[in-house]
């Protein structure tokens, strides 16, 4: 008997649409769409990702030619900075010999010399970082602009090493500054600041120094410190951890309050400089009460009397 004849194509399933088929396996209409959707959505995702790019690395070197500070961003913006708010070296009173260390520091750093991280601490109110700021201004004048003042401040501290890398190939030369630094309870970013300071694998750049200005010697809350000593299986080393971030700083400059001599003369000072004029008995008579309804004496006090004192004798403050 002759063998019936076997079909040899592909047996349809009752109700399937017909489709493609590809290896043995049959693409319907609505997978080839959907594969191509998928296609069209990966190549827009990757154009947008490109645009974003190119739109987060702006012209470094144009950026830093327009100005001589800036504030840094974590998202990896310098923002120029027009206008710096600062006091005149020559109004820095009772902080002398600070002032002429952290100049000569500054100096050496910006004429391609070796030089030191500074930390500034102590005292609120004294001057830290009226200091830097002025420091900054002094010796830039002297070096036709090259040296830059960039700002970071404490909870971006973790994004150093991302501006470290941007300023590292740069021809101008920077203090990195940050304002009241201080690290507290379970917080860790102050590793970033470490590895940054001495002991990363790149560490800091030639052109980069850094300036902090704290009220703590250490950086550090005194009961963070205890809480390590507590808990820790060798409380020594807890605490040598903890404490190394300051010993980083290769110069530190302690500010402590100043005594009535002092304040009056910081006061005396500013009126000098802004033609206030009072008889002097009556403006020590006036500076000593001010200071005390304040509870302290500083420069920032002898500042905030000077304000009052313009303002009610209708003078204008131009710095």
């Amino acid at each position: 008997m002759a063998k019936k004849s076997r079909k040899t194509g592909s047996r349809k399933t009752p109700g399937a649409r017909p489709g493609k088929t590809i290896g043995g396996a049959t693409k319907g209409p609505e997978s080839t769409a959907l594969a191509a959707a998928e296609r069209i959505a990966s190549a827009l995702e990757a154009i947008a990702a490109a645009m974003s790019s190119a739109a987060a690395k702006p012209d470094n070197g144009r950026t830093l030619a327009s100005a001589d500070a800036f504030i840094w961003h974590p998202d990896g913006r310098l923002a120029p900075v027009p206008r710096v708010s600062r006091v005149d070296l020559d109004l820095l009173r009772g902080i002398d010999r600070l002032r002429d260390i952290l100049i000569e520091n500054t100096e050496r750093f910006a004429k391609g010399l070796p030089a030191n991280n500074a930390l500034l601490w102590g005292a609120r109110g004294m001057g830290k970082s009226s200091l830097v700021k002025a420091a900054h201004a002094s010796v830039n004048a002297g070096v036709n602009g090259q040296l830059k003042l960039i700002e970071i401040h404490r909870e971006d501290i973790e994004s150093l090493p991302g501006l470290m890398e941007q300023l590292r190939l740069s021809e101008f030369r920077f203090i990195v500054f940050c304002d009241d630094l201080s690290f507290d309870g379970n917080d860790a970013s102050y590793k970033s600041l470490k590895a940054v300071l001495e002991g990363g694998i790149e560490g800091r750049p030639d052109n980069v120094i850094l300036y902090a200005t704290s009220n703590r010697r250490h950086l550090l809350a005194r009961d963070m410190i205890e809480n390590e000593r507590s808990t820790a299986i060798n409380p020594g080393e807890a605490v040598e951890e903890k404490v190394s971030l300051s010993d980083r700083f290769g110069l530190w400059l302690g500010f402590h309050r100043c005594s009535q001599d002092e304040y009056l003369a910081m006061v005396r000072g500013y009126c000098a400089h802004f033609g206030i004029k009072l008889d002097d008995t009556e403006l020590e008579r006036e500076a000593l009460e001010w200071s005390t309804t304040r509870g302290s004496r500083s420069g920032r006090v002898a500042w905030q009397f000077t304000q009052e004192l313009a303002g009610r004798l209708g003078v204008r403050l131009a710095k």
